[in-house]
């Protein structure tokens, strides 16, 4: 169950919170798992992921080589890692659009996630992920 510490704003159908609390489920659950097809069942398609280079410029990565990448590698679950997941807020920008900030980790690499997601004829999807890092102990 998701640690959530969320600041709503706007009024959210409950069924709607219930749809976006599953999708950022599946999304922290298929990172902790190694999951491919649970992280390409949370993001549309076309969704990309965001963060700041070492250099200071903009660092942009398209899903599927994000998930490239994520079958790549070990799973964290595999290692045995300790899962660090906590929503910190969910924001209501309408009613078929959110942003959730978000906590989660493999250790020793400490993330925050700020998601964006859609309603879209399929249901709610991750449409862009922006994250920061932070390499720990």
């Amino acid at each position: 169950m998701l640690d959530i510490h969320a600041v709503r704003s706007g009024t959210l159908d409950p069924r709607a919170l219930e749809a976006i609390q599953a999708v950022v489920q599946t999304y922290l659950d298929g990172l902790y798992e190694g999951d491919a097809e649970k992280l390409a069942a949370s993001f549309h398609p076309q969704a990309d992921l965001r963060s700041v280079k070492p250099d200071g410029t903009l660092a942009v990565m398209p899903r599927a080589e994000w998930i490239a990448m994520v079958r790549s590698r070990p799973a964290p679950a595999a290692q045995a890692l300790s899962r660090h997941d906590r929503i910190l807020s969910i924001d209501l920008a309408g009613p078929d659009m959110v942003v959730v900030k978000l906590n989660c980790a493999i250790p020793p690499r400490f993330f925050t996630d700020c998601l964006v997601l859609l309603k879209l004829a399929e249901g709610w999807r991750i449409v862009s992920k922006v994250f920061r890092t932070d390499v720990r102990g």
